[in-house]
């Protein structure tokens, strides 16, 4: 008779608040972490109380092990990387856009370069959804400049960690620390691409280096056959491990979508079937309102 496998005891306890029996920490989170790692959270958490760096409210061990697993859990940086992304905080006004921020041209930005949170995937992850084939980059900036877009963005990052993943959590059971993207690239150009390339790319570094390890999944849709140049450009602005996350698919993927989200969170257009009155991008649907209605599975995000 073989003896069953058990799973070697984690270094740190589960996290609070788990009801989801199914639920097993992904490697390097909290309930899942091993000697080292859990050493590593507190000899780094001790430098930044330390060095005066430390902000409770915003920096629980969920966070820290966000900066440590983005840096292999190398404390040197991952305390080099978390002051520069306090550093940007302060530079850039996070606070105040917080507190005052209001993306009043929002509809008519959402005709043009439709960019939202939509309910669950199977995973309890919050939906992300980028149409950048869509973009029509003249009649954007007559609406709105490049800094509102970026702030908008950073506004949305602060409302994704403070609202949208604990009420995902709460609605599944466990942490959900992680988005799933799909970014659909129909009909996009490589002349529009090149326009807002300089978006694209202050983007793509906000996300990843100021705040880090919140992709889970990543599928970008209706890739052109010119897609390659495309990535090229932006492939090397990304480490290794979001590149690993990127699914990349062309015009077939409603099936690889509907393995991955319910077909009632999943936007008509993208092959599932919702349609939420006023349309998916304004409705706001999912668990962080109280007005979405998102069905979900249970799993790890």
């Amino acid at each position: 008779m073989t003896t069953p496998q058990l799973q070697a005891a984690s270094a740190s306890p589960m996290p609070a608040g788990v009801t989801d029996p199914d639920y097993k920490p992904l490697p390097g989170r909290l309930g899942n972490l091993t000697v080292t790692q859990q050493h590593a959270l507190e000899k780094f958490k001790k430098e930044l109380i330390q060095d005066g760096v430390y902000v409770e409210e915003r920096m629980d061990d969920a966070v820290l092990l966000r900066f440590l697993r983005a840096r292999k859990f190398d404390v040197a940086k991952a305390k080099e990387m978390l002051i520069a992304a306090e550093e940007w905080r302060k530079s850039f006004g996070v606070d105040d856009i917080i507190q005052t921020f209001d993306f009043k041209e929002k509809e008519e930005v959402d005709k043009l370069y439709p960019q939202y949170y939509h309910k669950m995937d199977k995973d309890g992850r919050p939906i992300y959804i980028e149409r950048l084939g869509q973009l029509d980059i003249k009649a954007l900036y007559a609406v709105t400049t490049q800094e509102r877009l970026l702030k908008r963005l950073v506004s949305e990052y602060e409302r994704f960690l403070a609202h949208r993943l604990p009420a995902c959590s709460r609605t599944v059971g466990h942490p959900v620390e992680t988005s799933c993207t799909i970014l659909d690239l129909q009909n996009v150009s490589l002349s529009n691409f090149y326009h807002v390339k300089n978006y694209v790319m202050q983007a793509a570094s906000i996300g990843q280096d100021r705040y880090p390890e919140c992709m889970g999944k990543f599928f970008i849709i209706n890739a052109p056959w010119a897609f390659s140049a495309v990535w090229a450009v932006i492939k090397p602005w990304l480490d290794e491990v979001t590149v690993s996350k990127v699914n990349i698919l062309g015009s077939g993927y409603k099936e690889t979508l509907l393995q991955q989200i319910p077909a009632e969170n999943l936007p008509k257009e993208f092959g599932g079937t919702c349609n939420c009155p006023g349309g998916c991008s304004l409705s706001d649907a999912g668990p962080w309102n109280t007005g979405g209605n998102a069905a979900v599975g249970n799993g790890t995000a």
